[in-house]
């Protein structure tokens, strides 16, 4: 789903040469830095670096990735995923697996002022409390978000800041395919939003990648119109790969007014508490 030969083409196309001070004239032809350029820059010799990009040398080493890093000007995720390709060949993180423990759903039940939901590394919505289930506007549990934002395009409306959404999925994506290379479910969603989306098929050529802990989501609801909330991602410290994530505004805005209304709504409609999908078994 993703090696390290492409991902080292991608950021050397990124890279001009004039921040390494590298002087170019009009007859350059090279989008970003030459191979031979980011051997010389990285002190290795151009035929070795020729092979990574071929595919054909294995194992780079630490101070091999350390000089390619610098001289790409990778930044901390990037760096992380550099190091992840190239260790890839040696040891090849297992595809997590397991079900959801009835005390992470306690906790979703704790959470009463904003929409809470538990999402493995492929987006999978394993469950979710129930302003999750009113801000989606349908049962949570079984959603993949990235067919949501891709796929589903009815649903496009809900997010308000869609085409930033579509680069959050994409970088996550392309950072799970790093970690878990033999998940074959993994590999089957992308080619599903490859297939359906010419967004996502532009943006996987990119070959970016997004590690998102926190930060400003905005939802454009039916009912109660923008909601501008707050997200943090608390990774499970069992390694799986999951999330819990917890939406929430900020006291005495118009998006909490908005929450709670929404909650009202459900109320009134008799909604249901939370839920945890039986299909999905692992993640």
């Amino acid at each position: 789903m993703d090696d390290l030969a492409g991902f080292l083409r991608t950021r050397r196309s990124r890279v001009g040469p004039a921040a390494l001070g590298i002087s170019t004239d009009s007859r350059r032809r090279v989008e970003g830095l030459r191979r031979e350029e980011v051997a010389h820059l990285s002190g290795v010799s151009v035929d070795y670096y020729v092979r990574l990009e071929q595919g054909r040398a294995t194992q780079p080493s630490e101070q091999v990735l350390d000089a390619l890093a610098r001289v790409l000007g990778l930044d901390e995720t990037e760096r992380g995923h550099l190091y992840r390709l190239a260790r890839q060949r040696r040891r090849r993180a297992k595809t997590p697996g397991g079900r959801v423990r009835p005390e992470l759903l306690r906790v979703l039940d704790l959470v009463a002022d904003g929409p809470a939901l538990i999402m493995n590394h492929r987006l999978d919505v394993l469950a979710g409390n129930r302003l999750a289930g009113l801000l989606y506007g349908r049962p949570v549990p079984g959603l993949n978000t990235a067919r949501h934002i891709f796929l589903e395009e009815a649903e496009r409306g809900l997010y308000a800041d869609w085409a930033n959404c579509t680069l959050d999925v994409v970088g996550h994506l392309r950072l799970a395919a790093g970690k878990y290379p033999d998940d074959s479910r993994l590999a089957s969603l992308i080619g599903e939003l490859a297939m359906g989306s010419e967004r996502f098929r532009r943006l996987w050529a990119r070959a970016d990648v997004r590690a998102r802990s926190h930060g400003r989501k905005a939802y454009r609801h039916p009912l109660v119109g923008l909601l501008e909330l707050h997200q943090e991602n608390f990774a499970l410290p069992d390694g799986s790969g999951t999330e819990l994530l917890v939406l929430s505004a900020t006291p005495g805005s118009p998006a909490e007014d908005g929450l709670r209304l929404l909650s009202s709504l459900g109320a009134a409609s008799g909604d249901a508490h939370p839920t945890v999908n039986p299909q999905i078994r692992d993640y």
